[in-house]
């Protein structure tokens, strides 16, 4: 499974999109990529994804996390679990993909994603 994920993200949640488009991109010179109102942002940050998770699509409890796009959601999820990770959030339907939230065996949070 490895060999087919990738980083697509690096989620940060913020509790104002609008504010956390506007500081990165002053601060750090980001473009913007895509908004969807305040839900979600994606700036590039150099061939990254900087996404910005506002309330409602914070699926990590307010933890910043790599976002990993893989071409199975269900089964990069149960290689998780068979490698000493566990599911924090099941497989689930979002907005714009299928994503699942677990842990690494060393307590790092990260989201699986993908169609």
């Amino acid at each position: 499974m490895s060999e087919n994920a990738r980083i697509g993200n690096v989620l940060h949640p913020v509790a104002d999109v609008d504010a956390a488009v506007r500081f990165y991109s002053a601060a750090l010179g980001l473009a913007t990529k895509f908004v969807d109102g305040d839900r979600y942002a994606a700036l590039d940050a150099g061939g990254t994804t900087l996404a910005l998770a506002g309330p409602a699509e914070d699926v990590t409890g307010g933890v910043p996390a790599a976002s990993f796009k893989v071409p199975d959601v269900a089964a990069a999820v149960a290689a998780i679990v068979e490698n000493g990770g566990s599911v924090l959030r099941q497989p689930e339907r979002g907005p714009h993909e299928v994503r699942a939230v677990a842990r690494d065996p060393w307590g790092n949070v990260v989201v699986i994603y993908g169609q």
